[in-house]
């Protein structure tokens, strides 16, 4: 690693913030609240990846906020066959936002990672979710103190792995790229945005995916000590 490196820059979802094992405790209330009779195991079958597939288009710009809180959930009832309404389905998307920031586990590690890091380095998040949403994420799961800066594609204007993104990042924390450093599980949005803006990517891998050699990656937040 560059010893020069002063500043990193982590995604929350999926990185920090376990998303799939919130968004299934979220789901569980809502399907709840509205007398959704379908097994939660199925839905989350599906949904899963359809959301996956929303939040790619989301980020190229082919669909809206909007669309993506409807598509992804008209997608999955459709795949599995079960009858609900527009209303409803617009009804679980409301409800579901704001849930959803109500669980707030955490990948094994964070809080030790944080720690690790905050006397060694400036911390920042750069996130392509929705503004309220994630300030309550990072304020309701006690990890907002150790950021300085929160950069998200509302007050950006740009999703990454737009470049837009990562330099507005860079503005706000008065940093320069050669002295930054992202860390992400998403490796078309995070790592190889950063890579192509010229600023330094460690790949947060849980899922063993395949990726390039040349790309740094981990498995487990705490093995950030080996480069860090």
């Amino acid at each position: 690693m560059k010893t020069t490196i002063s500043d990193l820059f982590f995604d929350l979802d999926h990185t920090l913030w376990d998303f799939e094992k919130n968004s299934a405790m979220a789901f569980e209330t809502v399907f709840q609240q509205n007398q959704i009779e379908l097994a939660l195991t199925d839905f989350h079958l599906h949904y899963s990846a359809i959301n996956t597939a929303y939040w790619k288009l989301y980020r190229e710009e082919k669909v809206t906020q909007q669309q993506l809180r409807y598509g992804r959930l008209k997608d999955t009832f459709d795949l599995l066959n079960y009858v609900i309404s527009d209303d409803l389905i617009h009804q679980i998307s409301v409800d579901y936002i704001a849930v959803l920031p109500d669980n707030n586990y955490l990948f094994d590690g964070t809080i030790a990672i944080l720690d690790y890091l905050k006397p060694k380095y400036k911390l920042h998040i750069i996130t392509n979710g929705f503004e309220e949403v994630q300030n309550h994420k990072l304020k309701n799961s006690g990890i907002q103190p150790y950021f300085q800066t929160i950069t998200n594609s509302e007050n950006a204007g740009a999703k990454k792995p737009n470049p837009i993104i990562f330099d507005c990042a860079l503005q706000v924390a008065n940093v320069d790229k050669t002295h930054s450093l992202m860390i992400g599980d998403c490796l078309e949005a995070d790592v190889q945005g950063a890579l192509s803006f010229g600023m330094d990517a460690i790949f947060f891998n849980p899922l063993q995916q395949e990726a390039p050699s040349t790309i740094k990656q981990i498995s487990h937040l705490l093995e950030l000590k080996n480069y860090l």
